[in-house]
């Protein structure tokens, strides 16, 4: 049986060996009547150097969590800690500077510049930044994702998996704490999409990161190595080492009264919108209007998302 969520206790570790946390963490849209509670007081822990998956129905609160914990929508109530700095209290400069430096992000829509070629783009939120690149780093990131004989391409000369692994790259290069990757492979086909989960896991495995992705796909979890379930925007159970069969038989548990476990259009109440899971895209297309909480494109100060 899944957990209640009324009896879910969240993972203990060591302060530093959390990389993101939220307590009573709760986001609602709208007022009266029309009120719509996305995330009802959510307690998670998000471990370091490991692959988390977070799971749900259409509707379920999963890419609001993670907007939430990555600064960018504010909450309704309760709190969210980076690291040691809780980030609900910051004002929208400091939430900027704390995204750019700090967390990583991937979205469906790979939002590269199509006037850039592969490296520009991996490089381009430091150098509008004025941050040097670790090249060391970057070299390793670069190989990691087997990017070396493609830097001189642009978007549209490169298909849409190879496009991912730029955005990938992009996420990873300023070597953040956190990456947070939202149906990455969503605009992509199987194999495409299984090439960027390895990359994901490898970046967890050989780069020591540690990444928070949303994903409506149980062979996409099956890369991470915790999968939290979300229904009714509440954490209701969670999966350590997961297969794909047996977060589909998870999925059922809990799932059968709602709406199908697709990732379908109306994925979450949050303004803003994003593109269809499973929906392709061409290359350079396909990026959600910019400034929306979920749009991961760059705003001028580096920071992708929400500005």
């Amino acid at each position: 049986m899944s957990t209640p969520a009324a009896q879910y206790v969240p993972g203990q570790a060591s302060a530093d060996g959390i990389a993101a946390r939220a307590r009573g963490l709760t986001k609602a849209y709208g007022s009266g009547e029309t009120t719509v509670l996305a995330l009802d007081s959510v307690d998670v822990d998000i471990a370091r150097g490991r692959f988390t998956a977070v799971m749900g129905p259409s509707g379920s609160g999963k890419s609001t969590l993670m907007h939430c914990l990555a600064g960018l929508d504010t909450v309704s109530a309760g709190q969210v800690w980076l690291g040691d700095t809780e980030i609900t209290g910051l004002k929208e400069r400091e939430l900027t500077r704390l995204r750019r430096d700090r967390i990583g992000f991937m979205f469906q829509s790979f939002n590269l510049i199509p006037t850039l070629n592969a490296a520009e783009n991996i490089t381009l939120p430091m150098d509008i930044a004025g941050k040097k690149a670790d090249e060391k780093w970057l070299d390793q990131v670069i190989d990691t994702l087997g990017l070396r004989d493609r830097l001189g391409h642009r978007p549209s000369q490169l298909s849409g998996g190879q496009q991912q692994r730029v955005a990938c790259a992009r996420a990873l290069a300023s070597r953040p704490e956190l990456i947070f990757a939202d149906e990455p492979t969503g605009n992509l086909d199987s194999r495409a999409g299984l090439e960027v989960l390895g990359f994901l896991r490898e970046a967890v495995d050989q780069l020591g990161q540690t990444v928070v992705m949303v994903t409506h796909d149980p062979g996409a979890a099956a890369h991470s190595d915790l999968v939290l379930f979300l229904a009714d925007g509440r954490i209701v159970d969670e999966m350590e080492r997961p297969t794909a069969e047996a977060v589909l038989e998870r999925m059922k548990r809990f799932d059968v009264s709602r709406a199908p476990f697709d990732g379908a259009p109306g994925e979450e109440a949050a303004p803003g919108g994003e593109a269809v899971p499973g929906e392709e895209a061409a290359p350079g297309e396909g990026a959600p209007a910019e400034g929306t909480p979920r749009d991961g494109g760059i705003a001028s100060d580096g920071t992708p998302g929400k500005d």
